[in-house]
């Protein structure tokens, strides 16, 4: 019997009502991993009964959750170089079928609109101001302070449909195309904050080497030292040196993760509160 065969002949036996049947369909199903699930939607669609419908749903959804945790853990394994990629398989989580080829081209189109209009002989704070204007006034994103606590401000793909995201997940778009655009941004694990620190490109390899911190939260404003000084003072928090340099891009989406196990937390969804917990395991 070739592999569509058996998958069809197994999802028939989906609805059987003896559990110990109906567990070793599942977790044969299970092995056939995403090639299955095209059949279980297509079964779903033609179904009225409500329970085979959950068992199905469930079962998507185990092999969703089981594929994104092997992409996190290779992009992990790998050395976590692309921070945008580690979000996008992030955003999977919500949305399985994620189409992440046209949010990378959304945001590639506003970096080539930033590239349009730079210029070699612009200073480091004329560029972000640049691309503060382009990024912030003609495509309109913002921190979304209406609802801070949404999951939805941590999902990348959403964030870029919506243009409304929080503090971190407005970083990684603002570094991502900075970065395309050489310009040396970066981000810093602030407690109860993100900011983001513009490096001396004539010294990356030295130690301080920040010219200046961005808020991407607070529409790309600039700001010093000193500022982050008093921010960590107003918090009753002893400053550390890594709350002034860039950070890795595992601890950031580590810290996405984080956001996201709180805001379900709020909403007391406790069962993806466990499946995300699972997730920040695989980055430690």
């Amino acid at each position: 019997m070739d592999a569509q065969r058996e998958i069809e002949a197994l999802v028939k036996l989906l609805d059987d009502p003896d559990e110990e049947v109906f567990q070793i369909v599942n977790e044969k199903l299970r092995t056939y991993g995403p090639e299955v699930i095209e059949t279980l939607e297509s079964v779903w669609e033609q179904s009225l009964d409500v329970k085979l419908q959950a068992r199905i749903e469930n079962l998507v959804h185990s092999i969703q959750f089981t594929s994104l945790k092997e992409d996190l853990n290779l992009w992990y394994q790998s050395g976590a170089f692309d921070l945008l990629h580690g979000a996008l398989i992030l955003s999977r989580y919500q949305y399985p079928d994620l189409n992440e080829q046209q949010i990378i081209n959304q945001i590639e189109e506003i970096k080539t609109e930033v590239w349009r209009n730079m210029l070699d002989e612009m200073s480091s704070i004329e560029k972000i101001k640049l691309l503060n204007h382009v990024f912030y006034t003609i495509f309109g994103f913002a921190g979304n302070t209406k609802n801070h606590h949404d999951p939805q401000n941590s999902f990348i793909s959403q964030v870029v449909q919506t243009k409304r995201g929080n503090q971190i997940s407005l970083a990684i778009i603002y570094s991502t195309i900075a970065q395309k655009l050489d310009l040396p941004v970066y981000g810093v694990n602030l407690p109860q904050h993100f900011i983001l620190a513009y490096l001396d490109e004539r010294n990356l390899d030295e130690n301080n080497n920040v010219l200046f911190y961005i808020n991407a939260f607070n529409k790309g404003s600039i700001f010093g030292k000193h500022d982050v000084d008093q921010f960590l003072r107003q918090l009753n928090i002893d400053a550390q040196p890594g709350f002034y340099v860039p950070c890795s891009n595992t601890e950031i989406i580590r810290r996405v993760i984080r956001n996201l196990v709180s805001a379900y937390e709020k909403l007391g969804d406790m069962e993806k509160v466990e499946e995300l917990k699972s997730l920040q395991e695989i980055l430690t």
